[in-house]
């Protein structure tokens, strides 16, 4: 290949080495309906193996922000590929779609195989976890457009309902309750935040275990969450991402209503009270930034909240009733 490209910063060689080594991984992601291998022009995927009548797509992009800069900043980079799936699936389940296909970009000063293969490995996680396809991505080399060793990554992930079955969070009353599913951690929001708390703020070396929490990959709620679909009428499903409480589940609620969470009803993890400690922010404002342990919540009429939490702890959530709704429009938090 020409010396000329390779002199001004960009090695086909390194691209092409990375291609064949994540071809291993989005095989052995492949579902029913896959009709492309990773090279082609484009990812395919045939929707007739669904067997739906009316199949509604549903998409969603994402990103996994300035935790990126954590992992770089400890050289950390085979669980970063799962939160970036999961930040995209989860957010489709939350319309009730079961997440088909996953895209991947991934942009570079230089490709090193090596590491391109240790981020693929955490993509790969995550589609099992999601049991959806890595079907195609893009990886872009693009010196003086990075900082040596520094990368971003996004996301792109698709998902089928039937039109009949499709979320919308409009049937939701007062009386319904809002069940809790546990985060990880923090998964991948408020990092810009969390990296002032702990690295700008503070004058002390950090020991493993905080490192070990912050870097937590973001959990997948895919399977527990299609297999409450199956059993349950769900009102609502809300990916409580950035902006914490406050931001995410108005997003699903009709007019006329809002929510009550009792904060004492689910554990924090440990991260958030060493984040607060440092910081000094009030609880208050602790909810209006992160998930507090409280990673997706569903909304279900209160009759099926015996049923709604038994199918979860089931499939391995320590699933919890952590409010109602109410006829008073707003979130209202109980300390």
């Amino acid at each position: 290949m020409s010396n000329a490209y390779k002199n001004a910063g960009v090695d086909v060689n390194r691209g092409y080495e990375a291609v064949n080594r994540i071809k291993k991984y989005a095989k052995a992601t492949n579902r029913p309906g896959v009709m492309s291998q990773i090279g082609s022009f484009a990812g395919l995927f045939d929707l007739k193996p669904l067997n739906m009548k009316e199949p509604v797509l549903v998409s969603g992009t994402d990103g996994v922000g300035t935790k990126l800069l954590v992992a770089q900043q400890f050289n950390r980079h085979n669980t970063v590929g799962q939160d970036l799936v999961a930040m995209c699936v989860n957010d489709i389940i939350a319309s009730g779609a079961t997440p088909l296909f996953f895209l991947d970009y991934i942009a570079v000063e230089k490709i090193d195989p090596d590491h391109i293969e240790e981020l693929m490995k955490g993509i790969y996680q995550g589609c099992k976890l999601a049991d959806c396809a890595l079907i195609g991505g893009e990886t872009a080399e693009m010196p003086d457009m990075y900082h040596d060793g520094h990368y971003d990554l996004a996301g792109f992930a698709v998902g089928a309902v039937e039109k009949n079955q499709i979320i919308t969070g409009q049937t939701i009353i007062p009386g319904d309750a809002v069940i809790g599913l546990p985060s990880s951690g923090l998964h991948s929001n408020g990092y810009s935040l969390v990296r002032k708390i702990l690295f700008k703020d503070q004058h002390q070396e950090l020991d493993g275990k905080i490192i070990d929490q912050i870097l937590e990959p973001t959990k997948i709620y895919v399977k527990p969450i299609l297999n409450l679909l199956s059993k349950i009428k769900v009102k609502g499903i809300a990916h409580i991402t950035g902006g914490g409480f406050d931001e995410n589940i108005p997003r699903i609620l009709p007019e006329d209503v809002g929510v009550e969470i009792d904060t004492t009803s689910f554990i924090r993890p440990e991260i958030y009270h060493t984040l607060q400690k440092m910081s000094l922010m009030s609880d208050r404002e602790m909810f209006q930034v992160f998930n507090m342990g409280i990673g997706m919540i569903v909304v279900i009429d209160s009759n099926d909240v015996n049923e709604t939490l038994q199918l979860l702890q089931e499939a391995g959530e320590d699933a919890k009733v952590i409010g109602s709704i109410t006829n008073q429009e707003g979130l209202t938090f109980l300390w």
